[in-house]
């Protein structure tokens, strides 16, 4: 497999624990594949979906965002919890 070419749809083979062969799928960001500028915090369930259940922002590697988009959503989601549109914590088990 080439390095240096760009696709969408990369897959590498790689070698895993015990001899097995894993595939990987290199993410894609959604936001630059849908062309998005700015990440609003009034969209909520966008920004849901970016949030564990505990209430954390899920880190780059989980969801696949580019640096640029991380960022705008770090502070989305921080605009939104003062907006009270986000919890700051997860929900709570009853």
């Amino acid at each position: 497999m080439e390095r240096g070419r760009d696709s969408e749809n990369m897959e590498e083979e790689v070698e895993g624990r015990g001899g097995r062969a894993i595939m990987v799928r290199n993410r894609v960001c959604q936001f630059c594949v849908d062309k998005t500028k700015t990440i609003d915090y009034k969209n909520v369930e966008t920004l849901r979906s970016l949030v564990s259940d505990r209430g954390k922002i899920r880190p780059r590697r989980q969801t696949g965002t580019c640096a640029r988009h991380q960022r705008q959503v770090a502070v989305a989601i921080k605009r939104a919890r003062h907006m009270a549109l986000l919890s700051f914590a997860g929900e709570m088990p009853r």
